[in-house]
């Protein structure tokens, strides 16, 4: 439980957006995407906090929010849901998402 509320607390308290990501350690796809995810957090110099959520050890996180496939990226911001997309995506194009998203939200 103390696991659960820090999630939360880690959602809700952030003064910068949160970009969750949902993966599974046997998922080849999530193995592809994490690096692209570090490369992206790194680019923005602070702008966004990352976390990875494994979904075979948190199915409640993984239920709450409505994780049908891995990867799944969400963004959160002051503890809402602002932005989510299942699968891979390219450098450029997660790097646009997240500046796009912070731009409508910050």
């Amino acid at each position: 439980m103390a696991q659960k509320r820090s999630f939360l607390n880690l959602l809700k308290s952030s003064d910068v957006p949160v970009l969750v990501d949902f993966y599974a350690d046997w998922c080849a796809p999530c193995r592809t995407l994490s690096p692209v995810v570090k490369e992206v957090a790194s680019s923005m110099h602070g702008k966004i906090k990352v976390i990875k959520v494994d979904v075979d050890k948190n199915q409640q996180a993984a239920h709450k929010y409505g994780i049908r496939s891995i990867p799944t990226l969400i963004l959160f911001y002051k503890g809402k849901l602002v932005w989510k997309k299942a699968g891979l995506m390219r450098r450029k194009d997660l790097l646009s998402a997240m500046e796009s998203a912070i731009k409508n939200i910050v």
